[in-house]
């Protein structure tokens, strides 16, 4: 499906703490290899001779990989102060992909794409038989799928008309080599995850408003490893730790309202501190406090600003997905800048890149980090849009017309197949002013549309776009906190029950200048190749005109019944007293 979705965090997901981590750290040392590495050497003997036996068929894999990923994986999840679900396991998730054909013309053309993996489980523990049957068996069901795929797709180029973009459906790399053995931090204490969420989560006793509330903190570890048929062999370690905070409740008129907090670091000593923690969470209280009392915002189109990590979402689901390379090929797609290379597609002053070679920002980590993409293609900066001229796209191992090569964003969760996804998603300005500037031209540009008032979003929780051709070329952003700001100098007001409407090309010409500090905007999003770690770096923006619509809600009213009285309880453990 092409109509991604990112959010920062959502409790009932536990499960998504499985997706990819990013590499350690590079200044670690790093071994120069591993003599008995078992899993790397059944794997690659695995795919030896599957080459070999294959190649004898008719029709033929021309290429094969095999990706496992070892993880080790503890999560801690709070509510109210109350340990709910404590968990730590193990798992090695292997993907096999399989391309029968050839390089022009595979089983992957087209709508067929999900032909080339098959995905299952490999034993935990070093035994070479065990993983060895299972890649087999992986193997020759992949194969039967890809197969028969690719018969069907020389069925359908027979007979139908001439495609518009006649590009070959897998590209040709240089194999890599990268075996880096260093080991990740040990796995976070189990007991010390308990005791957090514990903690952060009972401050949320405080706040009788807030009907919902969880901590979420997961800690992932391991080492994952890539052979195929190329000749590439890839070990290299990852390690992440997120911790996510949500809070949630209802005004009078059964509209939800939620605010959501995520932090991310390397090992839990990096995460912040308890006393930034305890101020985040009593921000997030007064937020959705204020929001129940906010009036509900009327549908409206002017002018508008976005705080930079507003911004950052906005540009992330408006022109990133759109710029991702198997967006500009196929009759499903709808294409919206393919054929405007060397065209200005935005205002001269932005410039767009997307770099996963960056770690952080600011002093902030970027969650779209990573050294080699899912297909074993080194990661690489890629300069998308150079002062407003469209000038590249997010390239996995799928050319597109003009673009033959992957520039290192085939990503994908494990068990979906590769595509080019956003990573670390960097907007810069040349036309740059102060907080203070932006609010002073907000204000005439108000004046100058004879407005009453224009729109200033504070934050955004997430959203998502369409791109496929049979639908409106559209996206939604969903803002969570978003104030009036009065032409005649009235204080702003806090409103309510708006998301961002309209279509890309549009709204991105309406851009007239960016404030002068960046902002990050750290999450998963999820498409069509499974949900991956993402970033967006921008800077406050003006918009002559950003259209708002009224966000529908139910009519639950809030509870009848009184919420017990929990406050006595809470002296002395890390509450507000």
């Amino acid at each position: 499906m092409n109509n991604p979705r990112c959010k920062a965090f959502s409790a009932v997901l536990i499960l998504s703490i499985f997706a990819t981590v990013s590499p350690a750290n590079a200044a670690d040392k790093k071994a120069e290899g591993k003599q008995n590495d078992i899993l790397l050497t059944t794997m690659q003997q695995e795919l030896n001779r599957a080459t070999a036996e294959l190649g004898k068929t008719a029709p033929a894999p021309y290429f094969l990989s095999y990706e496992v990923q070892d993880e080790h994986v503890a999560v801690a999840f709070g509510v109210d102060g109350a340990l709910v679900s404590s968990l730590r396991a193990s798992r090695r998730a292997a993907d096999v992909i399989t391309h029968v054909g050839t390089p022009a013309l595979d089983n992957t053309h087209e709508t067929s794409r999900m032909s080339a993996i098959h995905s299952g489980m490999l034993a935990t523990n070093d035994d070479p038989d065990a993983i060895a049957r299972e890649l087999w068996r992986l193997t020759y069901q992949g194969y039967r799928k890809a197969s028969k795929a690719y018969l069907n797709v020389k069925t359908k180029t027979a007979v139908n008309a001439k495609e518009e973009d006649t590009s070959a459906d897998f590209s040709q790399e240089k194999p890599e080599v990268h075996l880096d053995y260093t080991a990740p931090a040990a796995l976070a204490d189990q007991a010390k995850l308990e005791e957090l969420v514990r903690k952060y989560s009972m401050r949320f006793r405080n706040y009788p408003f807030v009907y919902k509330s969880a901590v979420m903190i997961s800690a992932t570890n391991g080492q994952t490893r890539l052979v195929n048929s190329e000749g590439t062999r890839e070990v290299y370690p990852g390690q992440l730790i997120r911790m996510a905070i949500e809070a949630e409740t209802r005004a009078d008129d059964g509209m939800e309202l939620m605010r959501v907090e995520t932090f991310q670091a390397e090992s839990v000593a990096q995460l912040p501190s308890e006393q930034t923690v305890a101020a985040t969470i009593d921000k997030m209280a007064s937020d959705i406090k204020a929001l129940r009392l906010a009036t509900l915002a009327e549908p409206f189109d002017g002018p508008a600003l976005l705080s930079g990590r507003a911004a950052a979402v906005f540009f992330h689901e408006v022109l990133g997905h759109r710029l991702e390379g198997q967006r500009q090929r196929g009759e499903g797609e709808g294409r919206t800048f393919a054929k405007k290379i060397g065209e200005k597609v935005l205002p001269e002053f932005l410039t767009v890149s997307d770099d996963p070679t960056v770690r952080t920002m600011g002093g902030i980590d970027l969650s779209g980090y990573y050294e080699y993409d899912d297909e074993g293609v080194p990661a690489q900066r890629v300069d998308l849009i150079k002062n407003g001229v469209l000038s590249n796209y997010l390239m996995a191992r799928m050319p597109i017309e003009g673009f033959a090569h992957s520039n290192g964003h085939g990503r994908s969760q494990a068990g979906f197949m590769p595509v080019g996804r956003q990573g670390n998603l960097i907007v810069t300005s040349s036309q740059k002013g102060t907080d203070a500037e932006l609010r002073q031209r907000l204000i005439e540009e108000v004046k100058k549309r004879g407005k009453t008032y224009g729109l200033y979003f504070e934050d955004i929780e997430g959203g998502f776009t369409l791109t496929q051709s049979g639908l409106p070329q559209a996206f939604q952003v969903l803002p969570v906190m978003v104030w009036k700001v009065y032409a005649d100098g009235r204080p702003d007001e806090l409103v309510r029950g708006v998301d961002i409407v309209g279509t890309p090309l549009t709204a991105m010409g309406g851009i007239l200048m960016t404030g002068d500090k960046p902002a990050v905007f750290d999450g998963v999003c999820g498409a069509e190749s499974g949900g991956v770690p993402v970033a967006a770096v921008a800077p406050a923006m003006l918009f002559s005109e950003i259209e708002v619509q009224k966000r529908g809600h139910e009519l639950d009213r809030p509870p009848i019944l009184p919420p017990p009285d929990l406050t006595a309880t809470n002296v002395g453990k890390g509450g507000q007293q």
